[in-house]
């Protein structure tokens, strides 16, 4: 069957372990063409095309339940409910998500992009079925690293004990997005290890497949074996059922095996091993996770389709060579990741200080807080943390770090829109959650030399500092020999001088709106609001008293951005604010795609912003 004429998973049910086989094989071709065109989660789903066909050839989707963790290794799903032909469209506007989406498909039951949800979702199902004396299965699939997050934990405790009838599949690849880290990890590789645990395991396999009568006598065999050649397992202290570790490319075993834990009614975690990037030589030999998610690329090399332009430099790197620098000159600076150390840009600053970068795995909250223990014992840390991923240690950040004025410099990496991942990654939040929490400071960078500045400010400050960069790419002429410079804080700079209209940004707002005022010859001036909080109050008093329309330009989202903080203190100043309009992101979640078409939809491209100028110049 040509991939693209799939409709539904429901012709798995009459295709031999041969024809599945093949259609694995089909699939992975067409994963690595498709993907290499449009970027998107190569390695991921490489890892769980026999995993995923021999779930949906097992089950009943969508009235089994199947819910991804993290979500980013459904391309396989998406291809097997009938979504090959919009592949094309992969990660682009109005095109197909790159993760789980309900308006998509009846079989994405759950919508993720963050990961260790599954289970607690998975939980609600099984409640729900329960409670309304339905019938249909429930699976939770986790793996790539998300068993390392703490809301995975919660959910285990509370359905271990439950005896209700769930399935989590563990998804092991060794991986998250680079390699893993942690204590479980450690248990995980006994697990794998135990090569005496596994030959035995084998034979109990290959009893279970021919005599569907002698399964329980098996399995009382199997628990034997388990508990004398794996002492300690979690999953079986926590009240699951434990099967593995399974070949999770082995069809017959996981199809069979599959089937076997219907009939069981309490919770059943399965074990599986996957290797991850399977079937792509580069991906499969990938151990710094540079093939999880990936621009677009030449099949034959490996090598991305975009040129390398060596005057620009990622915004996480770049961030990351600043802290190097002061790291240098400082041996109490330290560096936290939960998980990202390459999506960070943290790989030199390991290679240079090994002891000094500490990923403590898909775990933001405990970053936060361990950062905090850190700092109140007179280290210098700093956490790059993904603006969305922040989101999950709110609590921390105002319990923990800014109620008790501990000195943490977090670097809030992918701030502002980002093209792909679409509504769960979207970093546009962050200032509304943060600008209300006493005793921090938010500061965005319009360039790399202003970046190494706020980032000497903020070590040398001993306060709670975030600084805020996006995903792209800036200029970083003239970094090498650059002298760090003290910024006052909360002070604002001028860019450029004008007459008619002001412009208050940050970040590469303020590159975006100078080229704007340079194409339509606009007499404009540009203050560079590289403090977010606190504001430059001497300088908005000026810039109030001069009457001229205001505009603030932000990338995030409206309510509660800078230009809300604009208007507070105009207000409390008693200035007239009629003068002063917002152009920033509507209350709305926003959707993956080129920011381009994104700023037209969401009225922040050039035209938009022209046609607010007649409108303020026609109301004059």
């Amino acid at each position: 069957m040509s991939i693209n004429k799939i409709e539904n998973p429901k012709f798995l049910k009459a295709l031999t372990i041969d024809e599945l086989e093949k259609l694995c094989t089909d699939i992975r071709e067409f994963l690595i063409e498709t993907v290499s065109q449009t970027g998107g989660h190569l390695g991921p789903n490489l890892g769980v095309v026999e995993l995923t066909v021999a779930l949906h050839k097992a089950f009943n989707s969508p009235k089994d339940k199947i819910i991804f963790d993290v979500g980013h290794q459904s391309y396989t799903h998406k291809i097997l409910t009938g979504r090959a032909k919009k592949f094309p469209t992969l990660r682009k506007y109005n095109g197909l998500s790159g993760f789980p989406k309900a308006s998509e498909s009846e079989h994405d039951v759950w919508e993720t992009g963050h990961s260790s949800t599954s289970i607690s979702a998975a939980s609600g199902f099984v409640y729900a079925r329960d409670f309304l004396h339905d019938n249909y299965h429930v699976i939770a699939v986790i793996g790539d690293g998300s068993l390392t997050g703490g809301m995975a934990y919660e959910a285990l405790n509370h359905l271990g004990q439950t005896n209700k009838k769930i399935i989590v599949v563990l998804n092991d690849n060794e991986m998250s997005i680079s390699q893993n880290v942690g204590a479980i990890t450690n248990m995980l590789n006994k697990m794998r290890l135990s090569r005496k645990y596994i030959r035995v395991k084998r034979i109990y396999l290959n009893v279970i497949k021919k005599e569907r009568h002698i399964f329980r006598f098996a399995k009382r065999v199997r628990d034997s074996i388990k508990s004398f050649f794996l002492q300690n397992n979690i999953f079986e202290e926590m009240g699951f059922e434990y099967y593995g570790p399974l070949d999770g490319h082995d069809l017959p075993t996981l199809i069979t095996t599959f089937n076997k834990v219907k009939t069981i009614d309490k919770p059943v975690l399965i074990h599986v091993i996957t290797k991850k990037g399977k079937g792509y030589k580069y991906a499969e030999e990938d151990l710094e996770g540079m093939w999880h998610g990936v621009s677009p690329f030449d099949i034959d090399t490996g090598k991305p389709l975009k040129q390398v332009n060596n005057k620009l430099k990622q915004w996480s790197n770049i961030i990351s060579d600043g802290v190097i620098e002061l790291a240098k000159q400082d041996d109490k600076i330290v560096a936290i990741t939960p998980a990202m150390k390459n999506g960070s840009g943290l790989q030199n600053f390991e290679k240079l200080f090994p002891e000094r970068l500490i990923d403590v795995g898909i775990a933001e909250e405990h970053a936060i807080t361990f950062a905090g223990g850190l700092a109140k014992s007179n280290m210098k840390p700093f956490v790059a943390i993904y603006s969305t991923f922040l989101q999950r240690a709110y609590d921390q950040v105002s319990h923990d770090l800014a109620r008790q004025k501990l000195p943490v410099v977090i670097g809030v990496d992918r701030a502002g829109l980002v093209n792909g991942d679409g509504e769960t990654h979207q970093g546009i939040y962050d200032i509304a959650f943060l600008r209300h929490i006493p005793n921090t400071i938010i500061m965005m960078p319009k360039d790399a030399l202003e970046a190494y500045d706020l980032l000497y400010t903020a070590f040398n400050s001993n306060k709670l500092v975030f600084i805020r960069y996006p995903r792209g790419q800036a200029n970083i002429s003239g970094l090498e020999n650059h002298q760090f410079q003290q910024i006052s804080i909360g002070s604002w700079s001028q860019v450029k001088s004008g007459n008619d209209f002001i412009f208050i940004s940050y970040g590469p707002g303020i590159a975006y709106l100078d080229e704007i005022c340079i194409r339509n010859n606009l007499d404009a001036t540009i203050i560079n609001a590289r403090f977010i909080k606190p504001i430059d109050e001497d300088l908005l008093d000026t810039l109030l008293k001069t009457k001229m329309p205001i505009i603030v330009f932000e990338e995030v989202a409206k309510i509660s951005g800078l230009n809300s903080a604009i208007l507070e203190y105009a207000q409390s100043k008693r200035y007239s604010t009629e003068n002063v309009y917002s152009m920033a992101i509507p209350d709305t979640f926003v959707p993956e795609g080129d920011s381009k078409l994104i700023y037209h939809d969401l009225g922040l491209d050039e035209a938009s912003l022209l046609a607010l100028i007649k409108t303020i110049r026609d109301d004059k």
